[in-house]
């Protein structure tokens, strides 16, 4: 009887790996895979952190030079009445609108731009009393309406800038601060008798007075006229800058003004 031995298996050494630098390899494999890993999100932190910063510095750098009405510049304006220098809010928007925000806090309207306050002061129905012989009924064609009246103060404000050739801003700056009266009166009731008495008058107060007789002698003049808002603004402010008396703002200072002194 004849035994076959069996044959030996044959191992092809170029294909066999040996098992301990197999475990190194991937070993090192699954470390530098979890450090990539790691590292991804870091780096994605980073990159949104870089145009955040990115972002924010051009946002600033935009608003630096930015217009009013894409057409004026607010950084040049002089306010030469120091005590109203507080009160004369000119931010850097093209269309000033802060949509109500920080109304709850102390001196609200003094963070408010001083075009957005006159545009508060035309959204009107009219003036509820007889002023100059006429009571004004507008019939809420402005109330609510602040895009509209936006829109009609851009357009006084390039009447002024085709007619005086100045930037329409400072015009109106110049007529808020001849506007402002500096005296008023008060009334007094003593021992069953009421009388005037003299008193000054906070800045903010002037502030609000000049915008409020600017404003209202826009509508004057333009109510049953030829004469549209924006052109019965437009001359108003141009008048009150050059402290004419035939300005109604101006009108109105002068006449508070001499009551005030008669009651000192």
């Amino acid at each position: 009887m004849i035994f076959m031995a069996e044959a030996p298996e044959v191992v092809d050494k170029k294909n066999e790996t040996p098992m301990v630098p197999e475990k190194k390899g991937t070993a090192m494999a699954a470390v530098s895979d979890e450090a990539q890993q790691a590292e991804q999100p870091r780096q994605r932190e980073e990159r949104k952190a870089a145009s955040r910063a990115a972002s924010r510095k051009a946002d600033i750098a935009a608003q630096e030079h930015q217009l009013l009405f894409e057409k004026y510049e607010t950084k040049d304006i002089v306010v030469e009445d120091q005590s109203l220098v507080r009160y004369v809010k000119l931010s850097k928007r093209s269309y000033p609108n802060i949509f109500g925000r920080r109304k709850y806090q102390s001196y609200y309207l003094s963070h408010v731009d001083a075009v957005e306050r006159l545009i508060s002061k035309l959204m009107r129905g009219g003036t509820g009393r007889k002023i100059s012989g006429k009571v004004i009924r507008r019939k809420g064609a402005l109330q609510g309406k602040k895009l509209k009246v936006m829109h009609i103060v851009e357009e006084a404000f390039e009447i002024i800038q085709k007619r005086t050739n100045k930037n329409p801003l400072q015009v109106f700056i110049d007529a808020l601060q001849n506007a402002a009266p500096i005296e008023d009166t008060t009334r007094v009731r003593y021992g069953g008798i009421s009388y005037n008495v003299a008193v000054g008058i906070s800045s903010q107060r002037r502030f609000d007075v000049a915008l409020r007789h600017v404003a209202l002698a826009g509508l004057m003049s333009s109510f049953k006229n030829k004469k549209t808002l924006a052109e019965a603004l437009a001359n108003e402010i141009m008048l009150a800058a050059t402290n004419s008396p035939d300005s109604y703002a101006v009108k109105k200072r002068v006449e508070v003004e001499r009551i005030a002194k008669r009651a000192r």
